[in-house]
C-alpha cells in the first residue's frame, strides 16, 4: 500500500496500537505489488493459473470486481500495465523525474477474473496485472477498524493514505470530525461530522512524478490507459465502508465535473469535488455532514454545473 497510516483508538486494552501496526504490516505483506513474495505478486506472476490465496485477499479481489461493476469500469483494478508504462514501476518514494521506461505488455481485463471463494483461489486472465492500489488502502482501513472493535475498543478511526473508516465512540461527545484537505489551499476544503462510515479522497496533487511539461500521476483512465485529465484536482466521497468510498472517489475523479454528481447519485453517496482551478463543489446531500462549512465552499445546483451535482 506504501502509505502512512494513522489510527485513533477510544478505550480498550493498551496494546491495541501495537495490534494495529502488526495488522497493517500483515496486509502489506499480502497485497504489495512491490514485494515479490506477496499474494498479489504471485497472482500477477502466475496469471492464467489458479492461485491459492488467503481469505483477506479473496475478499479484496471480490470487492475490486464489485467496484468495477458499480462504476461501469471507471474503476479498474487491472490498470497495472498502464501504471508501469507511466513510470510507476517501483515504490513511490523511489520514483525519479527520469522519462518512464514504458515497458509492459500487460493489458486490462477485470471482467475475466475468476474467484473461487470455496477453494480460496483467484485466476487472473493471462497478460493481465492486478493492482490493489487504492482499494487495498480502503479495505485495510475497514478490516482494521473491525479488528480493533472486536478486541475491545469502544471506538476506532483508521486513515490509510487518505482512505478513512470510523466506527463507535468518538474521542469527544457528538460525532467524529474529519477535515478534508484542499489540494492547493492551506484551509480545508470541508469539515464533516460522522457517527460511523468512511471518507476517501483521490487526488492527482500528491502522487505525481516526471519532469516539467511531462508530469504524470497514478490515476489512470482505463479508457485511454493514460493518466487522466478530466478537470478534477481531487474527489472525496462519503460512504458506509472505506473500500466503497475509495472506489467511488476514483470514479468521480475520472468522471470529472460534468458527470461526477450523476455517478454519486446513482450509487446513493455524497461527495466533494475540487476542480483544476481550486473551486470546491459538493453534492446537495453533502450539506448534512458539514461541521461547519468553511468560507469559500459552494454547494452546486443542477443549473450551475450542467445538472451533474444536486
Amino acid at each position: 500500500m506504501g502509505s502512512d497510516v494513522h489510527v485513533v483508538v477510544v478505550g480498550g486494552p493498551l496494546d491495541l496500537l501495537e495490534v494495529a501496526h502488526d495488522f497493517i504490516e500483515d496486509l502489506e505483506a499480502r497485497w504489495s505489488r512491490f514485494r515479490p513474495a506477496s499474494e498479489v505478486s504471485r497472482l500477477n506472476t502466475l496469471a492464467g493459473m489458479p492461485v491459492r490465496v488467503s481469505e483477506p485477499t479473496v475478499a479484496l479481489v471480490q470487492r475490486a470486481m464489485e467496484g468495477a461493476r458499480i462504476t461501469a469500469g471507471r474503476f479498474d483494478p487491472t490498470v497495472l500495465g498502464a501504471l508501469i508504462r507511466a513510470g510507476y514501476d517501483r515504490s513511490f518514494e523511489l520514483l525519479t523525474d527520469e522519462p518512464p521506461p514504458g515497458r509492459s505488455g500487460l493489458t486490462t481485463g477485470h471482467a475475466g477474473i475468476v474467484v473461487d471463494a470455496s477453494a480460496s483461489t483467484v485466476i487472473l486472465p493471462g497478460g493481465v496485472g492486478f493492482d490493489p492500489g487504492g482499494i487495498g488502502k480502503g479495505f485495510a482501513a475497514d478490516l482494521l477498524v473491525g479488528e480493533l472493535l472486536a478486541r475491545g475498543a469502544a471506538g476506532a478511526c483508521v486513515n490509510v493514505g487518505g482512505d478513512l473508516r470510523l466506527e463507535g465512540e468518538p474521542p469527544l461527545a457528538g460525532s467524529w470530525l474529519v477535515s478534508i484537505e484542499h489540494p492547493v489551499r492551506p484551509e480545508p476544503a470541508a469539515v464533516v461530522g460522522l457517527r460511523s462510515g468512511a471518507v476517501a479522497t483521490t487526488t492527482r496533487a500528491k502522487r505525481a512524478w516526471g519532469a516539467t511539461g511531462d508530469r504524470r500521476h497514478h490515476l489512470i483512465d482505463p479508457s485511454t490507459g493514460e493518466p487522466a485529465a478530466t478537470g478534477s484536482l481531487s474527489a472525496t466521497v462519503l460512504a458506509a465502508e472505506a473500500w466503497q468510498a475509495e472506489v467511488l472517489a476514483k470514479a468521480a475523479f475520472l468522471a470529472g465535473p460534468s458527470a461526477a454528481g450523476e455517478l454519486l447519485s446513482a450509487t446513493g453517496t455524497d461527495g466533494l469535488l475540487v476542480t483544476d482551478d481550486g473551486e470546491v463543489w459538493t453534492t446537495e446531500g453533502f450539506r448534512r455532514f458539514a461541521r461547519p462549512e468553511p468560507a469559500g465552499v459552494r454547494t452546486a445546483h443542477p443549473a450551475t454545473l450542467e445538472g451533474s451535482f444536486r
